[in-house]
């Protein structure tokens, strides 16, 4: 006699496929979404101009083209800059996900989480996350500090080559030895060295050094780290199927069982 809580091949398949079923959850808000295109082509056109500066020379560009190239990206980093200033907030304001308490390492639990999900990973089964799992809150970290980093520097290296804001006027009054004497610098542009005091401009390229060389070490360090978040995201798109390259466009990631988080 056949056991009656016994299964045949036909219904253990159908309840295979039905667990396999993919759920669709929403996961990055617009704000989000927003925030990593408008920062990927802010990056994509900082990083072109800024090679074509620092090879300026060896590809012939001339003063005046070197100048017209920094205040390109001077603009740029602008752009770059209100779009960081933004995220920082909607790390505050934005939805569950988009918080900062789900975005960078560390809170209650997260140590215990992060070992749980490398010995997920090498057991070829890491815990699903709707948002950012453990291992790539900690490259989100990395991430968000170098961005801010450049964009500090950045700020910096504008007062000082072109006198922009936010610093440039004070830069102005140093590199001119105008002090409060305003009018002086009226007619002041950048590369224009007539009504530059050779002093005040010396200590001002002085102070300017130890900038221009955070920005540059940042600026390959933060090369290494988005050919690095690269490949983890192909990497996790290959093996965890959940649509992560999808969800920066739609908002939406689908799993074939209920995420952790």
């Amino acid at each position: 006699m056949k056991n009656s809580t016994e299964k045949n091949p036909e219904q253990t398949s159908g309840l295979d496929a039905a667990s396999q079923t993919l759920q669709s959850y929403q996961v990055w808000d617009a704000g989000v979404r927003w925030f990593h295109w408008l920062n990927v082509l802010c990056v994509l056109l900082l990083i072109v101009i800024g090679v074509i500066i620092l090879n300026a020379n060896s590809l012939g560009v001339s003063s005046e083209g070197k100048i017209t190239l920094k205040i390109l990206h001077a603009w740029t980093g602008y752009a770059f800059t209100l779009n960081l200033l933004w995220r920082f907030i909607w790390g505050f304001i934005g939805g569950r996900y988009a918080r900062w308490s789900a975005v960078l390492p560390g809170g209650k639990g997260y140590g215990a989480a992060l070992k749980e999900w490398i010995k997920g990973a090498k057991a070829g089964e890491p815990p699903a996350y709707r948002g950012h799992n453990p291992v790539a809150r900690l490259m989100l970290a990395v991430l968000f500090f170098l961005l801010t980093a450049e964009m500090v520097t950045g700020l910096v290296l504008a007062g000082t080559d072109l006198y922009f804001p936010p610093f440039g006027h004070e830069f102005a009054e140093w590199a001119t030895g105008s002090g409060e004497d305003h009018a002086r610098l009226e007619g002041l542009v950048p590369g224009a060295k007539e009504m530059l005091d050779p002093e005040g401009y010396a200590e001002m390229r002085k102070f300017r050094e130890p900038f221009i060389e955070v920005h540059e070490i940042t600026f390959w360090l933060m090369l290494i780290a988005i050919v690095l978040h690269i490949g983890a995201v192909v990497v996790t798109e290959v093996k965890e199927c959940n649509g992560l390259v999808s969800a920066m466009f739609s908002g939406r990631k689908v799993f074939p069982k209920k995420p952790l988080d």
